[in-house]
């Protein structure tokens, strides 16, 4: 299999499993999926798209002038160098903050890179100030939000189990109507085509095809490690997490909701991992499907010219490494979110 943009390299059988196969039925325009997991993952920006593989991230942005221009970033995980940093769960909260850092950056990156010459740049404490507010505006929408409508709509059940169920089904519902309300706005809808040229690209790379646009755009674009689909799955996660807690005085009951929240994307992280690896699988198949489902909202078809940014962002870090060549040690809390 090719670990760079494939020039040379003999395009893989289309036989399903071995590289590729068709996708499941209500699959997009895409016909294909990939039957291989990658240690690499992406992000879509404004105007452009950042792809990270084990030790390096690059972002890829279509400016003004019609050009792309592409960066690359040396990054070495915390996880290799702490003992503590390497355990199951821990890994994954750690993995994904450094990642949250990471795309952070390249949203910034592409911001300024779409800012005219007389305009002014925006700084870091802009970005800080930003992230605090949608971190704290996430979790008062979809942790603290749906448990108080639950403690005023389910006051009077007696069961710590149909309380949390009732919360969890008010917070998956909550979380669903907020995607479908975003899907609607038109200054996210060239976001969303970048994010679908974000999976088809590492479909493409997966499947061990050339990187092409002609190529990528054979590909579906959904893809089971999509942060989509990872935000669902905490949302179930939760749900096994909370009810041994059962139903305790209010000044436990809110922050236990907060405090729980690093341990259910750990415990999430570790299982889309494992979804990633086993995606061929009838059982990973069935817990990947209502994530796959919920990315119609959060992706659209993308253009040859998105997908040429998505592929010159992955090829900026194979240039760099070959992740396919990457160790055990090396993956180790690496983010594997597509």
């Amino acid at each position: 299999m090719p670990t760079d943009s494939g020039n040379g390299a003999a395009p893989a059988s289309s036989t399903p499993g071995l590289g590729f196969e068709e996708a499941p039925v209500g699959a997009d325009g895409g016909t294909l999926m990939a039957s291989k997991d990658a240690p690499v993952g992406g992000q879509a920006v404004i105007e452009g798209v950042m792809m990270r593989g084990v030790k390096h991230w690059a972002l890829a942005v279509r400016l003004e002038n019609g050009e792309i221009d592409t960066e690359v970033h040396d990054f070495e995980s915390k996880v290799k160098s702490n003992r503590f940093y390497k355990l199951p769960v821990v890994r994954g909260v750690v993995a994904l903050v450094e990642s949250m850092g990471i795309g952070i950056k390249a949203l910034g990156a592409s911001a300024n890179k779409q800012i005219g010459e007389e305009e002014e740049e925006i700084g870091g404490a802009t970005w800080a100030i930003t992230v605090i507010f949608s971190l704290a505006f996430a979790i008062g929408l979809f942790f603290l939000l749906p448990l108080a409508i639950t403690n005023v709509l389910q006051a009077d059940n007696k069961s710590d189990i149909g309380f949390v169920l009732f919360e969890k089904g008010v917070r998956i519902l909550i979380f669903i109507l907020y995607l479908w309300l975003i899907s609607l706005l038109p200054d996210l809808k060239r976001v969303f085509e970048y994010h679908g040229a974000e999976h088809k690209t590492i479909f493409n790379y997966e499947a061990g095809l050339p990187l092409t646009p002609e190529n990528a755009a054979r590909f579906s674009r959904f893809h089971p490690r999509c942060g989509t689909s990872f935000l669902l799955l905490v949302f179930i996660v939760s749900i096994f997490v909370l009810v041994p807690l059962g139903r305790p005085a209010w000044y436990i009951l809110y922050p236990s909701r907060v405090v729980a929240v690093p341990i259910v994307a750990g415990l999430a992280f570790e299982l889309i991992k494992l979804i990633g690896k086993h995606r061929t699988k009838a059982w990973a198949r069935t817990i990947m499907w209502p994530g796959l489902q919920l990315q119609r909202l959060t992706t659209r078809e993308p253009d040859h010219e998105q997908l040429a940014v998505a592929i010159a962002s992955l090829e900026a870090v194979l240039a760099k490494e070959d992740p396919r060549a990457a160790g055990a040690e090396d993956e180790i809390g690496m983010e594997i979110v597509a």
